[in-house]
Formats: structure tokens, C-alpha cells, sequence
């Protein structure tokens, strides 16, 4: 067996079976980290001291025979999960030295499972953006070529899991910054439905999307973590009344009687040729195991991106004002006064993109405005949320492309403060109406303006109703059970 781009069954197997020990795999993890990490800038801290100790008590409990889904599997966290003991940056330079004093609601069920933490992954400073590129520790890289975004802002968690450096890894999205990385690194992403999985403990975005979710190999990987992360959390107001299953056992679903919506404005003008081409046949494909396939319209969806920026810049504004230079985070030492340490500290601390953000989003909430545009855009919101209503009564599930682009070089998106907005213009209506979601490969292609480069990952979305998990995992699985494009691997990392 190739560990390194095993499928999370396969490893449970393995070490049901004794074939090898969770030491032994963390260790092959953590060496595989060594020896590639430094191409791709997954990781901002790797916590090997901890992660072995954690697998001497897989170990014990795989003995005594009180596994979960999870005793032993080696994970990595996006660096917006608050880990104690560990540092938790964001990504930022106001949060480079903080040391959390708890865990956040995910991580604590991951360890209760006996999963083991191997480090914590690069991202967009506190999830502002989608390439890596606004973190503060440099871009991450995408395994497929290094000289390309994995995308973002989940882009450390997708490149370490497409890299074979982890199996499974934490992600969080708010607009796009679980599928649009996925995709773009040729891998399966999981966004659940707004309030399936606590947000307590993870550093804040915006409060009213900011869903966490996971990257992986497979569609059955995603619903075998789902099994252990998702619920009820009392520390989380926002977290809804357990609708938990065991999603990776109703996978092997009959699709004969399902109806599959194809919404047509999905498919963007300007959206690169071979995305198109392969998402289409992915529908095809999934059409031979006896679905209905329908057409269907989301006009509302074209405006989602607007909302997007005014609703998410204005919680941003009010998330960050936590970061004064006073309770803790960088505190600048060129202060005279008061005023100067608040003034200086963000100002030093906050990069350009969070800058925007604020400022924006401080805008938009001002005296004179707040109703002009976020009252105005939370109006359209919910034109939006009522329209994918409307069409999950016609029918069951919605596919279509997961960005309308590949991954682009590094430094191209850096250069364009819209491209987030236009990466992720097909994630983002679905995630104003907090709909759950798959990214998963589905082929690969060439940029128009680059024929004799190598082909890049495409990703067909899979969008349910709300709560319909069970339903995307049992697509997507059906889907990956016919191809074979999740079995692909980078060949720079094969070694």
C-alpha cells in the first residue's frame, strides 16, 4: 500500500489489521512533510513532538479495540482552529506569537476520536482571499505545478492533501475556500450546511457563512470524517440540533429516481473550454446510473458575489476589532498613547487585504450607509436563499463547474483584488444560503492562453438542499465509484 495517497478506509484497514502502527504512519507523514514541505508552503507549524504521542495512544486504543473511524488517522488543521498549547495564527503577523489556552469544538472531537494532529496548514490572512497568497508566511504552492496557486483561502490544507503529506485536513469556508481549492488541486472538499459543524474556536471571518468543513481523498474519506466533526455544540449558538448520521455507511445509494438539476448560469461566460467540456461530461456520466437530468435557472446567483462583498466586509470589520494591540496578538512599540497603540498595532498587524476588508466593511456600516448597502444586500440575500428554495423543489441536487478557472499563476491573483470574487462566483451563492457542498475531481485540462502546458485539476460541484449531506456524500460517492479521477496523483510527489 502507498501510504501517501491512501484513502483514509485503506488506512483504517491497515491498522485494524496490524499492518503498520499509527506511529509508524504518523512518522511516514512526518517525514514525507520533511522532505516536500519546503516546495509547498502547506505548513506553518508541524507539531511532530505531539502528533507521536498522540499515536502511542492510537495505538493503545486500536489494542484494546476501542477505535473510532478516526484512532490513528493523521490529520493537518487549517491555522484558523484555535489548538492549545499550539500556536494559531491566521496566518497573520498580529496573531504570529498566540498560543491558544483550548481547543477549538473541532479539534477536541477530532482528539476525543483518536485522530492525530501532525500540524497546522498556510492560508489566506484570516481566510481574506482565494490563492494563499495575502498569508503573511509567503504562498503555499500547488502540487500540480509549483509555480500555481492551490487557491484558497483553505490553499495549505488542499496542496498538503494532494501532495500525499496528509490524508485528511481541516478547512473552512466562508465564500468559496473549500471547493475552489479543492478543485483546484484536484482533490474531494466537503462544505456543510451553516451550522453542522460548531465554529467555536475558530477564528472568525464572517460569522453569518463561516462554515468548517474537510479536504480528502475521496468522497467516502469526507463523509467518514463528517461521522466525527459535525453536531450540536452548546458553546456554539449558531450550531443547530444534531442531524448526524452515519453517512459513510448510506453511500451506496440507487440514483434511478433522483432528479439532478444543471443550473445554466453556472457556466459563466469566459469559464475556460475544458472546465466546461469536463463538467458536462461528468454529467453524462453520472446520467448512466439512471438520473433525471433537468435544466434549471438561478439568475439571483449573478449578484451573489456583490452581497458576498458587503455582507462578508462588514462582519469582517466587526470580527477583527477584537485585535487592538491590548488583550492579545502584536502589539506595536512605537505607542505614545492610547489611540497609538490601537492606531499602530492593526496597522502593523493586518495586512493590505484585511485592511480593504475593514475599511470597506466599516463603510458599508457607517451612519448613512448601513442601510443603503448591507441592509440592501441582506435583502438580496434572501432573494437568493428563496430562489435555491424554489429550484430544491424541482429537483434534488445541483451540478455544475466548481470554478470557472485553473489554478492560475502565483502572483496573478495577488495583482487583482476582484479575483476571489470571480474564483469563487460559483461557490458563493451557495454559500449566502448555507447549503452543503462537494468539490470533486472530475478531469483535467489546459488554460486557453497555455496549450503546451501540463494539464491542470477540474472540479464538478455537487450543491444540496440544507441538511442534505447524506445526499451530496451519496452522489459523489456514486460518481467516484465510476471514474477514476481521484485516484490521480501529482507526479513531483510520487517519490
Amino acid at each position: 500500500m502507498d501510504l501517501s495517497f491512501a484513502t483514509i478506509t485503506e488506512l483504517r484497514s491497515g491498522l485494524d489489521k496490524k499492518k503498520f502502527s499509527a506511529v509508524e504512519l504518523a512518522r511516514h507523514f512526518l517525514d514525507r512533510i520533511k522532505n516536500h514541505d519546503k516546495k509547498l508552503n502547506a505548513f506553518i507549524t508541524v507539531t511532530e513532538e505531539a502528533a507521536l504521542e498522540q499515536a502511542k495512544r492510537a495505538d493503545k486504543s486500536i489494542a484494546d479495540e476501542k477505535q473510532t473511524l478516526l484512532t490513528g488517522i493523521p490529520y493537518a488543521a487549517k491555522d484558523l482552529f484555535v489548538t492549545k498549547g499550539i500556536k494559531t495564527t491566521a496566518a497573520s503577523k498580529i496573531l504570529e506569537n498566540y498560543v491558544p489556552p483550548f481547543d477549538s469544538t473541532v479539534v477536541s472531537k477530532l482528539q476525543k476520536s483518536g485522530a492525530v494532529l501532525l500540524g497546522k496548514t498556510n492560508l489566506d490572512q484570516f481566510a481574506h482571499g482565494s490563492s494563499t497568497e495575502t498569508s503573511y508566511y509567503g504562498p503555499s504552492r500547488n502540487p500540480w505545478d509549483l509555480d500555481r496557486i492551490p487557491g484558497g483561502s483553505s490553499g495549505g490544507s488542499a496542496a498538503a492533501v494532494a501532495a500525499g503529506l496528509a490524508p485528511l485536513a481541516l478547512a473552512t469556508e466562508t465564500g468559496g475556500s473549500i471547493r475552489q481549492p479543492a478543485s483546484l488541486c484536484g482533490i474531494s472538499g466537503w462544505k456543510p450546511t451553516y451550522g453542522q459543524v460548531s465554529r467555536y474556536g475558530v477564528i472568525a471571518m464572517s460569522s453569518s457563512m463561516d462554515s468548517m468543513g474537510t479536504v480528502a481523498r475521496t468522497v467516502e474519506d469526507l463523509a467518514m470524517s463528517a461521522e466525527i466533526i459535525a453536531g450540536i455544540d452548546p458553546k456554539d449558538a449558531t450550531s443547530a440540533k444534531a442531524r448526524t448520521h452515519e453517512w459513510s455507511q448510506m453511500l451506496d445509494r440507487d440514483l434511478k429516481r433522483l432528479r439532478i438539476g444543471v443550473p445554466q448560469e453556472y457556466f459563466v461566460p469566459g469559464i475556460e473550454k475544458d472546465v466546461e467540456t469536463s463538467v458536462r461530461q461528468a454529467v453524462e456520466d453520472l446520467k448512466t446510473l439512471g438520473p433525471e437530468i433537468i435544466e434549471v435557472s438561478l439568475p439571483f446567483s449573478a449578484y451573489g458575489s456583490m452581497v458576498y462583498a458587503i455582507v462578508t466586509s462588514s462582519e469582517v470589520s466587526s470580527n477583527l476589532s477584537r485585535y487592538d494591540g491590548i488583550r492579545y496578538g502584536h502589539v506595536t512599540s512605537e505607542a505614545n498613547n492610547i489611540f497609538e497603540v490601537y492606531a499602530k498595532s492593526r496597522a502593523e498587524g493586518f495586512g493590505p487585504e484585511a485592511k480593504r476588508r475593514v475599511m470597506t466593511g466599516t463603510y458599508a456600516l457607517s451612519a448613512g450607509y448601513r442601510e443603503a448597502y448591507y441592509l440592501k444586500a441582506q435583502k438580496v440575500r434572501r432573494l437568493i436563499v428563496n430562489e435555491f428554495n424554489e429550484v430544491f423543489k424541482k429537483v434534488d441536487i445541483l451540478l455544475c463547474p466548481s470554478t470557472p478557472n485553473f489554478a492560475p499563476k502565483i502572483g496573478t491573483a495577488a495583482d487583482n483584488p476582484l479575483f476571489g470574487y470571480i474564483s469563487d462566483q460559483l461557490n458563493i451563492p451557495g454559500s449566502l444560503a448555507g447549503l452543503p457542498a462537494l468539490s470533486v475531481p472530475c478531469g483535467f485540462g489546459k488554460p486557453k492562453k497555455e496549450k503546451n502546458k501540463a494539464e491542470l485539476p477540474v472540479g464538478l460541484q455537487i450543491i444540496g438542499p440544507q441538511w442534505g449531506e447524506g445526499l451530496v456524500f451519496q452522489v459523489g460517492h456514486a460518481y467516484q465509484k465510476i471514474t477514476a479521477w481521484h485516484n490521480a496523483k501529482p507526479k513531483a510527489f510520487t517519490i
